[in-house]
């Protein structure tokens, strides 16, 4: 008789083995479940926009001259002001960024033209188009280069010792290296640096002359400022 109480215990003891078993698996199956995205569900992407602004330091080359006046040469004054671009995100690693913002240049004679002083002054339109390769694999610290294209329109165009003054609209290159330090996952701090090649032509009339010649402007572009990610 004990034999036979000890066999069921036994069994007992073996049953209650499996269901508490059977109940972990079944546990570990739902939490695998909840793991696995189901069919249907929604999935939230990044959004593809961005914007920043920044303050920017324009730095331009004294580099020009004018023709049939030998030895002439042309410098130009330096600004700061207020830049705002907007980005759009592909993928995660390749985005187009448009550049917008304005600024002014004082144009005045070197070397041999040296006595004009100042020659005018010219507010210019810069919107700069650029694709960019950007890193992700430095957790906040993002960096990114870029390429891209610029049309650069001249206005209000004013003269100082020239009778007449007209530099023109002209296209140019553009090449970028930068960074987003990402605060959060919408606010970074944005450090870029960017370099076009603009040399527009210009036409001037000193003293009843009329003159042509290349304003080799070449400016950096150097800025800091906020990133948000939307």
């Amino acid at each position: 008789m004990e034999r036979k109480q000890m066999g069921v215990a036994r069994r007992v003891i073996a049953a209650i083995i499996l269901v508490l078993a059977g109940q972990q698996a079944v546990a570990a199956d739902l939490a695998q479940a909840a793991r696995v995205p189901q069919p249907g569900a929604a999935v939230t992407e990044p959004n593809p926009w961005q914007v920043r602004l920044r303050a920017l330091g324009v730095i331009t080359e004294n580099s020009g001259y004018v023709n049939t006046v030998p030895g002439s040469g042309l410098s130009y004054s330096d600004t700061v002001v207020p830049e705002l671009d907007i980005s759009y995100f592909f993928t995660e690693n390749i985005a187009a960024e448009l550049i917008l913002g304005t600024t002014y240049a004082n144009i005045g004679g070197q070397d041999t033209i040296g006595g004009l002083g100042s020659i005018g002054k010219a507010w210019l339109l810069p919107p700069t188009l650029t694709l960019q390769y950007h890193f992700t694999n430095f957790g906040a610290f993002k960096p990114y280069l870029g390429a891209g294209v610029n049309y650069t329109i001249f206005y209000n165009q004013d003269t100082g010792s020239a009778d007449a003054l007209k530099v023109k609209n002209t296209f140019g290159t553009a090449l970028q290296v930068g960074f987003d330090y990402m605060v959060d996952q919408h606010w970074g701090i944005n450090f870029d640096v960017k370099k076009l090649f603009l040399k527009p032509d210009f036409d001037v009339t000193v003293g009843g002359a009329k003159l042509t010649g290349k304003a080799e402007l070449d400016p950096w572009l150097i800025g800091t400022g906020v990133t948000y990610r939307f």
